[in-house]
């Protein structure tokens, strides 16, 4: 079983800055692929960035030019730092690691942090 554990949401002004943090319980970064997922009040669950074991990054149109996904092997930790807030960036960021083993989907979710964008 793998745990994920999301760190550093919180509130700030629009056009601020904020970085994210999720914690891996084991060494998972070889093998699987990790996303960042947001989901706002009333909205659905939606695509940030992912990030593939190898280091291919993808992100959402809307946010590429303000958010970087990374990931740091030795710490098992998976980053978003996300620049240029806009109160639409209000919602619950949630990590994601995902594999594909003999052609099952393996799919395990943190429980979520807070971004709230507002003066």
């Amino acid at each position: 079983q793998v745990q994920l554990v999301e760190s550093g949401g919180g509130l700030v002004q629009p056009g601020g800055s904020l970085r994210l943090s999720c914690a891996a319980s084991r060494s998972i970064f070889s093998a699987y692929d990790m996303g960042w997922y947001r989901q706002a009040p009333g909205n659905q669950r939606e695509l940030v960035a992912t990030i593939t074991s190898s280091g291919s990054t993808n992100y959402a149109d809307s946010m590429k030019d303000r958010f970087t996904i990374s990931r740091d092997y030795a710490k098992n930790t998976l980053y978003l730092q996300m620049n240029s807030l806009k109160p639409d960036d209000t919602a619950v960021y949630y990590c994601k690691a995902t594999r594909t083993i003999n052609r099952i989907n393996y799919n395990y979710w943190g429980q979520g942090t807070q971004v709230t964008v507002s003066s």
